[in-house]
């Protein structure tokens, strides 16, 4: 799998970072860190680990982080990344179920069981995914996950991504209205006590609500034509 690049964002998640990425070298793919401004011990783990890493000197949100990462893997020649996060949640023994459904026009999506997740984070997901089905008109369970496959040579533009935690939910978006078929695959998932969430209910959600008001309104004029257009042209 020397196409497909394996990255973890990371900010303050020293905790729980190292057995994140122990567990991912085991898996045999090229892995990059992308340190976000990290000001714990999360760089003295990098270093004992021998880790790919790429540092922000300051924190610049997980939107910019997968942009830095995106860039360097399509400079160093990869068709496809893998994305998960460092704050434990996700098992990077699930990366083979992903791997199973990859091409070249699929956004693996892996889908978490939410039952226990807290209560801002489940419930912002539930209202991301009425909305994305809205203005895409795909059932996605999971639209907020981070755990991902993508293919890089069809992402839309990464001129497109935010800098901070909605840039994911962009990402989704506007490859489902490029025609890039979008996969839902169930994974794992755990919520270890030392976990560090950055997902911040009031902020972020209030990002995500004007986010889909401007999506809305893109759908409209763009998303839904450019669609109808396609399976026009399919039929």
């Amino acid at each position: 799998m020397k196409d497909t690049l394996l990255i973890v964002p990371t900010y303050n998640n020293a905790g729980t970072l190292e057995e994140v990425l122990v567990r991912c070298q085991r898996q045999g793919l090229p892995l990059l860190v992308v340190d976000d401004g990290s000001t714990d011990g999360t760089r003295d783990i990098l270093s004992r680990l021998g880790v790919k890493t790429l540092t922000h000197p300051v924190n610049r949100g997980k939107g910019r982080a997968l942009k830095t990462a995106f860039q360097y893997a399509l400079t160093e020649g990869y068709s496809y990344a893998i994305t998960l996060d460092s704050d434990g949640q996700h098992f990077p023994e699930d990366i083979p179920a992903l791997l199973a459904q990859k091409g070249e026009n699929t956004l693996v999506v892996g889908s978490r069981n939410q039952k226990g997740a807290d209560g801002g984070g489940s419930f912002a997901n539930r209202f991301s995914n009425f909305w994305f089905r809205l203005y895409t008109g795909v059932p996605l369970p999971d639209t907020q996950t981070g755990y991902r496959l993508y293919p890089l040579k069809r992402l839309p533009t990464l001129k497109l991504l935010s800098a901070r935690y909605e840039a994911e939910l962009t990402l989704l978006v506007f490859s489902a209205w490029k025609g890039i078929k979008l996969k839902p695959v169930p994974v794992q998932v755990a919520y270890p006590e030392d976990r560090v969430s950055h997902f911040r209910p009031g902020a972020d959600f209030l990002r995500i609500s004007l986010l889909n008001t401007v999506l809305l309104f893109f759908s409209l004029f763009y998303g839904w034509p450019r669609t109808l257009l396609r399976r026009i042209r399919r039929s």
